[in-house]
């Protein structure tokens, strides 16, 4: 199974007994990994679309990595924001296998299938951290679109960056929470 536990030695994030503190800040990889694996689960049922995790990083700016993203809060055990940012090749493939027609631009459909993937990978993280007794809360989803747009994390928690490559294209999922 995929996690930043694995890689915490390579992506310049130091591993500690409870998780990554990088820069003074402090992120439990037992919160992160449920993110990971429901992208990694969700993209997979929903669209059909393999994906490979790429090296987890440190993010340091708010520029995003891609043309669209879904942005979720969540409250409870830990307070932050998740988010889903894809390139435009990677979410058209997407959505097209979601709705079994081809997309070809950016538009109003494809900025919603966004928002609901956002939505579908938090309630499925959400769910294995209660299994693991952590009760999270999640805002409704916002949706930013248009190159290098900025990501404003609602936290000053260190911001998780794990990097994924698809048929289509890349996304990347920042996880952001105060402990």
């Amino acid at each position: 199974m995929f996690g930043l536990r694995m890689l915490g030695r390579d992506c310049g994030i130091k591993l500690r007994k409870d998780g990554f503190e990088q820069g003074g800040g402090m992120v439990d990889v037992n919160l992160v990994n449920p993110f990971i694996n429901a992208t990694l689960n969700v993209l997979g049922t929903m669209a059909s679309v393999k994906t490979e995790a790429g090296k987890p990083y440190l993010k340091k700016d708010n520029v995003a990595r891609g043309d669209v993203t879904g942005v979720i809060g969540i409250t409870g055990e830990a307070n932050g924001t998740i988010s889903v940012t894809f390139d435009e090749g990677s979410i058209l493939k997407i959505v097209s296998n979601m709705f079994g027609e081809e997309m070809r631009e950016l538009n109003d459909e494809v900025e919603d299938a966004v928002g609901e993937l956002t939505n579908m990978i938090s309630g499925q993280a959400r769910m294995e951290l209660e299994e693991k007794g952590k009760l999270f809360h999640a805002a409704i989803p916002s949706v930013i679109t248009g190159k290098n747009h900025k990501i404003v994390h609602i936290t000053k928690g260190p911001q998780i960056a794990i990097p994924f490559t698809t048929e289509g294209g890349s996304f990347t999922i920042e996880v952001c929470l105060d402990n």
